[in-house]
């Protein structure tokens, strides 16, 4: 007869922690969606005087603006973080043989793309404007396309990374660099005048809860 353990309960099964995560991004994200919907006096103030003093930087150091519509417009683009995604998929199937997982992957990106322009024809957000832009973007503001996608393809490669074992070395290389870009995505459309900060705030939320949803997913219906 063994002796019942009592040092620690049981733990949930992942999925339904992933299910969890998710169920409490999706409230987070709902409750911004309604406060940008409706202008919320605090909000929109908020998000004026960010922009207003960021726009100002913007204007008076061209060499930071430069180098920050660079790394937008090239380096953390979603089309760049889409091909970044297509080619883990044609790996995932080419040599590892994992159908499934790539299918799982593809979808997830797809999915991203279809919520993040649903929700800017639904909402339709004037982005900022200004007498002196130094920079232009098409398309309705909320949520920030290029926060959503680089949070939604560094969130699942890193998972995917992890639950392969990764090294730490290699482990800690590429959180460092998936923060460094979900972060800096999302700051520089700021600075550059074409997003408020409660769009990027939105599609970093929305793309963490498609994050968490895709795991619980991938977990619970994996064969």
């Amino acid at each position: 007869m063994h002796p019942t353990s009592v040092d620690s309960p049981p733990r949930p099964p992942a999925h339904r922690t992933a299910a969890r995560v998710t169920g409490v991004l999706a409230l987070c994200s709902v409750l911004l969606l309604v406060l940008v919907a409706i202008e919320w006096h605090p909000l929109i103030a908020v998000d004026q005087d960010i922009a207003d003093t960021t726009h100002r930087w913007a204007v008076d150091d061209p060499g930071w603006t430069h180098v920050f519509r660079i790394l937008t417009d090239w380096v953390w683009d979603p089309w760049t973080m889409r091909i970044l995604c297509a080619v883990v998929v044609i790996w995932l199937v080419w040599r590892r043989n994992a159908v499934w997982t790539a299918v799982w992957l593809a979808a997830t990106c797809a999915l991203g793309t279809l919520v993040q322009q649903v929700l800017k024809a639904a909402v339709g957000r004037e982005r900022p404007v200004w007498p002196d832009p130094v920079d232009s973007a098409h398309f309705a503001a909320y949520p920030s396309g290029h926060a959503l996608t680089a949070t939604v393809v560094c969130g699942l490669l890193l998972w995917l990374l992890h639950h392969s074992g990764a090294g730490r070395a290699v482990w800690r290389t590429a959180l460092s660099i998936s923060v460094v870009s979900v972060v800096g995505v999302g700051l520089t459309r700021i600075w550059l005048g074409v997003h408020w900060p409660s769009d990027v705030l939105g599609g970093w939320l929305l793309g963490a809860m498609l994050v968490s949803l895709a795991v619980a997913v991938h977990q619970r219906y994996r064969p």
